[in-house]
């Protein structure tokens, strides 16, 4: 028995895993967070569940970069390691916009198509187009028609 395959959720799934960097960087953008925390939102948001083995080595990998801050919040019933963006990370988020806008118009010049990245609203929410792919990483989207 062959299973269906929802082309749709394919890609997004692939662009979650690719750019969860730049995902995590986002969510810690908008507010402080801790590990458990940010694999509840990206699994909320984005539908695709990351576990601690994969999330915890790339926090400490965005730490020793510098993209991420982290310390201990003890004032709460279990201890937490909460993380914060650098101006190092808000730099990276930055260069996103323009990486990504660069990718998509070479994707469009071979394709000739529309793609936009752009900034959506603060609440992460983009709108889909009727026909095509549309993908986001809470601040920054891109939609291919």
């Amino acid at each position: 028995m062959s299973r269906s395959i929802n082309p749709q959720k394919e890609v997004s799934t692939k662009l979650t895993k690719g750019l969860l960097d730049l995902i995590i960087l986002q969510l810690v953008n908008t507010q402080p967070m801790h590990g458990y925390e940010i694999i509840t939102k990206i699994r909320k948001n984005f539908g695709v569940y990351f576990g601690p083995s994969t999330v915890y080595p790339l926090l400490t990998t965005l730490e020793k970069k510098g993209f991420v801050k982290s310390a201990w919040n003890m004032n709460t019933e279990r201890p937490r390691k909460v993380y914060s963006l650098t101006i190092n990370g808000q730099s990276m988020l930055n260069l996103t916009e323009e990486s990504l806008n660069m990718i998509c118009r070479k994707i469009a010049v071979q394709n000739k198509t529309e793609i936009n990245v752009e900034k959506s609203n603060p609440s992460g929410v983009v709108m889909i187009p009727k026909k095509g792919i549309s993908a986001h990483a809470n601040n920054l989207a891109f939609q291919i028609h």
